[in-house]
């Protein structure tokens, strides 16, 4: 299963709550909780490049599965972060204490991300 395509953000769980714990300020929530993101995935083969596009906000990352990357995260700092695929459709990374887990179902993105007691959901359809 190929996780290539883009996806449209349909709906989100959690949002403003999470992205204050992450650290990002009121008016970035704010802005970013209205604003239908879009996220492309290229995959070829092992190696990803994952841009997501927030209004102005353009976030690119590229790895390969199961080598140490470095990442930017939501509040635009880098860390070295791991990547694993667990069966043929879910991404799964621990980036300074964040666990990501990005779900493949048919045309559906299901990102969860996880910070101590907190998560966030977003799910995200293929356009």
């Amino acid at each position: 299963m190929s996780f290539t395509g883009k996806y449209e953000l349909q709906s989100q769980e959690n949002f403003e709550p999470f992205m204050k714990a992450l650290g990002l300020p009121d008016d970035q929530i704010q802005k970013g909780k209205d604003i239908k993101s879009t996220t492309e995935i290229v995959q070829n083969g092992k190696k990803f490049k994952v841009t997501v596009t927030t209004g102005s906000k353009v976030l690119t990352n590229e790895f390969t599965i199961g080598e140490e990357c470095e990442l930017e995260m939501l509040t635009g700092e880098k860390a070295k972060a791991l990547v694993q695929m667990e069966g043929n459709n879910k991404l799964i990374a621990t980036v300074k204490g964040l666990k990501s887990i990005t779900e493949l179902n048919g045309d559906t993105i299901t990102h969860t991300m996880m910070l101590g007691d907190l998560t966030c959901k977003r799910i995200s359809k293929r356009v």
